[in-house]
């Protein structure tokens, strides 16, 4: 029988989308008032270069928000965990000194949290995870949306001896 275990997260919470069109809508405003209809946007306004950067970036930034993965992959191999596109690990079993799906709690967001309990967290949303420790002291948490099935599959790995 095949042990393993895949997951791929992306930014899904609605409310997020909101925000973020929200934020997307005032640089097409800024846009169309000042470049296309040559009228002031605002009571300060930015010079048109201004706004054209102001534009770059918010759109830069939600499209980062659109094109992030949290990847997941745990079998024989060990675990592979990739947060597109900032941070790929690869960690192998005999690396583990301790392993277990746990519940994080809230820290401080999504994204990549750094310096928590568990040590760098890697999450999407939500706040279950694999908590992994490694022999050299190192601690990190992949998030999941799929505990269930990630506790399965550690442990059928200690059951296999992978860990």
């Amino acid at each position: 029988m095949k042990v393993e275990f895949k997951e791929v997260q992306k930014f899904t919470q609605w409310w997020l989308w909101l925000i973020l069109i929200g934020i997307g809508i005032l640089p097409i405003l800024g846009i169309y008032k000042q470049l296309i209809l040559e009228e002031e946007f605002g009571s300060r306004p930015m010079s048109d270069t201004g706004i054209i950067v102001f534009s770059l970036f918010t759109f830069t930034l939600i499209a980062l928000f659109l094109i992030t993965r949290l990847k997941t992959r745990v079998d024989k191999n060990g675990i592979r965990m990739k947060f597109w596109p900032f941070v790929s690990k690869k960690v192998s079993w005999d690396e583990v000194k301790k392993i277990d799906v746990v519940d994080y709690g809230f820290v401080g967001g999504w994204g990549i949290r750094l310096w928590t309990d568990y040590g760098t967290v890697y999450n999407m949303k939500g706040k279950l995870g694999l908590a992994i420790e490694l022999k050299t002291g190192k601690k990190f948490v992949i998030g999941t949306q799929e505990p269930e099935q990630m506790k399965l599959v550690i442990e059928k790995a200690r059951v296999e001896a992978w860990i």
